[in-house]
């Protein structure tokens, strides 16, 4: 077995302190009120509740987990199966749908030219 490359060790003050870390807590909203609710009716309390509780999360932890949303799993399936298709494909691909002025919801990827002995060229795009 060869030499590793020194371009690939990092100085010991830029290396991960080990830690074992647990994401106990994650926030559920439960969406089922806003589900029965009527549309007419922003200001109920139920609605106002399921508000906070998306605005604590949000502020929180940056990201909760949907639950009682009432969208069958057939359709989240569909929605699985065509992003997994999509970010499969190469890069070239991917760039065909690009976000741009005309296509402002088209695919993005900002990856900084690395120089290719750099410890961080294994990224790939």
């Amino acid at each position: 077995m060869g030499e590793l490359d020194q371009t690939f060790i990092q100085e010991l003050e830029h290396r991960p302190k080990p830690a074992v870390i647990e994401a106990q807590g994650i926030p559920q909203i439960d969406l089922s009120a806003f589900v029965t609710s009527s549309p007419a009716n922003p200001n109920a309390p139920e609605i106002r509740d399921l508000v906070d509780q998306i605005r604590d999360a949000s502020r929180d932890w940056g990201f909760f987990q949907v639950i009682n949303h009432g969208v069958p799993i057939k359709s989240r399936e569909r929605v699985f199966s065509a992003s997994k298709r999509f970010f499969d494909q190469s890069v070239e691909e991917k760039r065909k749908v690009k976000r741009d002025e005309a296509n402002p919801l088209g695919y993005y990827c900002h990856t900084p030219k690395i120089h290719p002995r750099s410890a961080t060229a294994w990224r790939r795009d």
